[in-house]
């Protein structure tokens, strides 16, 4: 019997630009790239600036906040492992740092987003047991 990974593990989805990222992400931390040259915030990470193409951008640490951009409620499991997760939100998230990023929302009030509505990062395992990050209304 294979046994699922513990949230306190690295995602199997870290590479080469994204692993620091991810042991962020399993510390319950948000961090995103930032560049010394331009100064311009990204997600998702990558090994260089996609504004100015500076080498290397440096790391920060989110706030955790955004806003809701737009959502959908997905209410037929797109696989067997989300059939016990039906309704639920995947969202599209405007940090306060700038970069955009699509997530699911969670909590009681989850189904009643509205866009403009103020969130908070929180830590959840994804299906395969990692770390992931998640959101809440605010």
């Amino acid at each position: 019997m294979t046994e699922m990974p513990q949230a306190t593990q690295m995602s199997p989805h870290a590479n080469g630009d994204s692993a620091e990222y991810w042991k962020a992400i399993a510390g319950k931390r948000l961090i995103f790239q930032k560049c010394s040259c331009c100064g311009a915030v990204q997600f998702p990470p990558r090994h260089h600036c996609a504004r100015c193409w500076e080498a290397g951008p440096g790391w920060i640490e989110a706030t955790g906040r955004g806003v809701i951009e737009s959502y959908t409620i997905v209410r037929r499991a797109p696989l067997p492992q989300f059939r016990d997760k039906v309704p639920y939100v995947v969202a599209s998230v405007i940090t306060e740092e700038g970069p955009r990023m699509l997530a699911g929302l969670t909590g009681e009030n989850a189904l009643g987003v509205a866009v403009g509505d103020a969130v908070r990062v929180v830590f959840g395992t994804g299906a395969d047991g990692s770390p992931l990050p998640e959101f809440e209304l605010a």
